[in-house]
């Protein structure tokens, strides 16, 4: 006997059920701003732990106290949330005015960095300023995607043409790559993937890629040729085991740090590497440590955390209707994403060490303030999509919001249709719900 229709229909629709909630959930206009901010904050703490539990015996080896790593790393994050909420409340109108003077800062940064640097591990990259060390290369990767995607929105009808391309956004660009490159290759992989980025979304045409990459690889050659500990990076990548007493050490304990984790991992704060085989645990070695702590599971909870913050900030990217903003919000989400593939990439053993830590979880000062930065840069932008804009004035703002003077991003243009939309309740829905054939996308 034939069963009920009912019946029938409720069988099809349940095995599609969670794909259902997940997909009315990112259809809400706020959507991509919960899921960066969820994200961001779960691999903060999820970071902070991670410090303390892979720094603890250094730390009290050093200074007879297991939380004095962690008390920095706090110390910082809890200055990351001034930072953040900076970002968060600055007008859109102050974004593109701030590329130049940070290029100017960055430039000037580097210069000195050869000269009164601190030298860590061969290479130079923290300039003291008094009590306060920072790195000049993570001035200049923001300095890069807010001043180079000013220059293309403001050149964009003419980026078919090469010189207007190459000056300044090229040349600009190249002064960056050279001064971090002569002390932090892989800072300039990270810039050199911001550019890859603003002049993607910008739409430049894919022989201008070919060219650039063939003038970019005639241009590492003596970056790497000139510092023998890079060439002994490339060396020891292609075999580790065959250097374990010399340039793949490092390597080869992040190794056994990986694999002694299991599936579940050893349980946290049990790590054995800790204990002085891994040097830099608590830094760029970090997820070495997630894995022997956390196993199998807690590397793949980090992988999808920073999955959802890059879909997260590709959604922003797509959905606000600013040029300029979408450019920033590319080349942001691509320095985080690329940032976090070339660390985890090299503890696995995928790419070759190059030095940058993993994103809001290795310990680092200036890094996590600017990173905590620009996750409050793209928050602000995900705040102002068109359909975030109309949702937030039509329920107004929180306590919270009043409180910590966060305004309300300005209505989109054409305000009688948007207050007319207000008024009738439609401000939750996506836009295309009521911009009917006016031309919006859908």
């Amino acid at each position: 006997m034939a069963a009920p229709a009912g019946l029938d229909r409720d069988a099809h629709v349940a095995p599609g059920r969670a794909t259902g909630v997940v997909a009315s959930l990112l259809r809400r206009p706020m959507a991509s701003y919960y899921a960066l901010l969820g994200s961001a904050g779960l691999l903060l703490g999820l970071g902070l732990i991670m410090v303390l539990s892979a720094s603890s015996i250094d730390s009290y080896a050093n200074s007879g106290s297991a939380f004095t790593q962690f008390t920095k790393q706090l110390t910082f994050a809890l200055l990351g949330i001034p930072a953040f909420w900076l970002a968060l409340r600055l007008p859109m109108r102050v974004w593109p005015m701030l590329g130049w003077p940070l290029v100017v800062v960055s430039m000037i940064l580097l210069l000195m960095l050869p000269f009164f640097g601190k030298e860590v591990n061969g290479a130079k990259l923290w300039l003291a300023l008094g009590p306060i060390q920072i790195q000049p290369v993570e001035v200049a990767k923001l300095a890069l995607a807010l001043w180079g995607s000013a220059v293309l929105v403001r050149k964009r009808p003419l980026l078919t043409e090469w010189r207007h391309l190459a000056v300044p956004l090229l040349a600009g660009s190249a002064v960056l790559f050279g001064l971090v490159g002569l002390e932090d290759f892989g800072g300039m992989m990270l810039l050199l993937f911001i550019l890859i980025a603003l002049l993607w979304t910008a739409g430049v045409r894919f022989r201008v890629f070919a060219t650039l990459g063939a003038i970019a690889f005639v241009g590492l050659v003596p970056l790497v040729a000139t510092k023998p500990e890079r060439i002994s990076r490339l060396t020891c990548f292609t075999d580790p085991f065959a250097h374990q007493d010399t340039c793949g050490y490092q390597v080869v304990r992040g190794f056994y740090s990986l694999g002694t984790g299991g599936w579940l991992g050893l349980g946290l704060g049990q790590s054995r590497e800790k204990w002085g085989g891994l040097p830099e645990a608590h830094n760029d070695f970090i997820f070495a440590i997630i894995g022997e702590e956390l196993g199998v599971l807690g590397c793949l909870v980090v992988i999808v955390l920073f999955g959802v913050l890059t879909y997260a900030g590709i959604r922003i990217a797509s959905r606000v209707d600013d040029p300029f903003r979408r450019l920033v919000a590319a080349a942001g989400t691509v320095w985080l994403a690329g940032q976090a593939l070339v660390n985890m990439g090299g503890v696995v053993g995928l790419l070759p060490i190059t030095g940058v830590p993993l994103p809001l979880m290795s310990a680092g000062g200036s890094s996590l303030v600017l990173t905590m930065f620009v996750i409050g840069m793209l928050a602000s932008f995900a705040r102002h999509e068109p359909e975030a804009v109309l949702a937030l004035h039509a329920r107004g703002r929180a306590w919270w919001v009043r409180w910590s003077g966060i305004p309300l991003p300005e209505l989109p243009g054409r305000p009688g249709r948007a207050r007319q939309a207000l008024r009738s309740g439609r401000a939750g829905r996506p836009l295309g719900h009521y911009r009917g054939r006016t031309g919006g996308r859908r």
